[in-house]
């Protein structure tokens, strides 16, 4: 039997009338929480207090509690943000993007990435704090405001001062991306609430949505235009994460390379992400007709399309630190791969380069236990990234005589496990109170998909 090479696979599995997608996807919100649920909200909410308790103690007690000594004065906190603000974006990029250039299959998996960006950004957020060491009285600072002493405090020329402005904006527009597409699903959990109490938080929550035609042509230009806000904070925050580093003179940190290799490492850690919390959800909800293979197929070649893009950069950042002539770069570079910290620059290699090639096989790609894997790998491999680019310029520097090795401290294991903790409770938070699934807009593809005969059968 022949079968058509580019057969469009169906994006709703089953056939489904729209009142079906209504049940399924508001099931999660509307009966008691499963016994799966429970055991890893609380194992995630454990690890999130024990974490903002070492946080606590470690703001009392000093930062010297953290690894960071001299000459590496940036560690796990800085090396941590720059991770979670990577992880935030396959967000943005799966909404905004693949909206603008109309792909359907984003609709399935946009809402629970949308969520993912808002959190990651918020796990992201408290580490530059931590790192101040008294964040009462430097924090303070951060605010552009004039004062007696004439000029502003802040230092408008300081990439960590755009990175203020730019994470910030990016949270503000990308919370007020996914708040607006959830409105018309917040309204179908309204109208469908018993208990009072709920109807009410719902209906405030749904800020008087009706559904009309003109709401909808409102609700549409309005999405238009964040969508289209959004995209250029794609590339511009992780762009301005990346001077941080490529503005300064140290070597290894020096160079034009680092704003596209920036971005496209953090949309590769950021779909990396999206994979191992839909394949979770998935299970955990029951919602494998909506969430199929065919979306998890198509996150995967992205991931590995940006995994070669990463290498690409790896590459090259070896080519022109031999190129430049430059003895001090072709040092740092000889001594990431065959220094002291060659196990971590092999373990980021193997990780990030190498486990993403096996999403060359359609077979693999479609594999959930390898993915779910393979997803996690990519994200060990993305955080060994950072720890790799901040500590081996900075341990050996210009001096020898200030040489030192950089390790992590129990405080600084406990403190990023906190993170993960704490991005996993609200992630399930989110899935308890609000639609992991666009129903809106999974059911505007469905007649689209009838016509196509691409219902799943059996």
């Amino acid at each position: 039997m022949s079968v058509p090479a580019l057969k469009e696979e169906a994006l709703v599995q089953g056939t489904k009338t729209y009142a079906d997608v209504s049940n399924e996807v508001c099931l999660p919100l509307e009966s008691f929480p499963t016994k799966k649920w429970w055991v890893v909200f609380l194992l995630s909410l454990t690890v999130m207090t024990s974490g903002f308790a070492m946080i606590g103690y470690m703001i009392y007690a000093g930062t010297g509690l953290s690894g960071i000594q001299q000459p590496v004065g940036w560690g796990m906190m800085i090396i941590t943000f720059v991770f979670w603000i990577g992880i935030g974006h396959a967000g943005t990029l799966i909404s905004a993007i693949l909206f603008l250039f109309r792909q359907k299959w984003r609709t399935a998996i946009n809402r629970s990435a949308e969520a993912m960006t808002i959190f990651a950004v918020m796990c992201a957020g408290v580490f530059p704090l931590i790192h101040t060491g008294r964040p009462w009285y430097s924090f303070y600072w951060l605010f552009p405001y004039p004062n007696t002493m004439g000029p502003l405090w802040v230092n408008f020329r300081s990439p960590l001062l755009w990175d203020v402005f730019a994470v910030s904006t990016y949270f503000t527009i990308s919370a007020v991306f996914w708040y607006t597409g959830l409105v018309p699903d917040i309204a179908t959990v309204r109208d469908r609430c018993v208990n009072p109490i709920r109807k009410k938080i719902y209906t405030i929550l749904s800020l008087g949505w009706r559904g009309s035609s003109r709401g909808w042509s409102h609700y549409e230009i309005a999405y238009w235009i964040l969508a289209g806000l959004s995209t250029p904070l794609v590339l511009s925050v992780h762009t301005i994460v990346s001077f941080d580093f490529a503005v300064s003179i140290i070597p290894g940190w020096h160079t034009t390379i680092f704003p596209p290799y920036f971005v496209a490492g953090a949309i590769f850690s950021g779909f990396a992400m999206v994979v191992t919390l839909l394949v979770i959800a998935r299970e955990v909800f029951n919602l494998k007709e909506y969430i199929t293979i065919g979306h998890l197929d198509s996150m995967n070649k992205i991931i590995v399309a940006t995994g070669m893009l990463v290498g690409l950069a790896y590459g090259t950042e070896f080519f022109i630190a031999w190129y430049s002539g430059v003895p001090y770069e072709r040092f740092i570079f000889v001594q990431r791969a065959l220094g002291p910290y060659a196990w971590a620059y092999w373990t980021m290699i193997t990780c990030n380069v190498i486990s993403p090639q096996f999403f060359w096989f359609k077979s693999l790609r479609r594999n959930i236990p390898l993915m779910f894997v393979l997803s996690i790998f990519v994200n060990i491999g993305m955080w060994f990234e950072r720890f790799v680019i901040v500590v081996t310029s900075l341990a050996n520097d210009y001096l020898p005589s200030s040489w030192n090795y950089f390790r992590l401290s129990l405080w600084d294991y406990g403190v990023l496990l906190g993170s993960f903790g704490m991005f996993f409770t609200l992630f399930l938070l989110f899935c308890r109170l609000l639609p992991t699934i666009s129903m809106a807009e999974v059911k505007a593809i469905m007649p689209d998909q009838s016509k196509t005969g691409g219902h799943h059968h059996g």
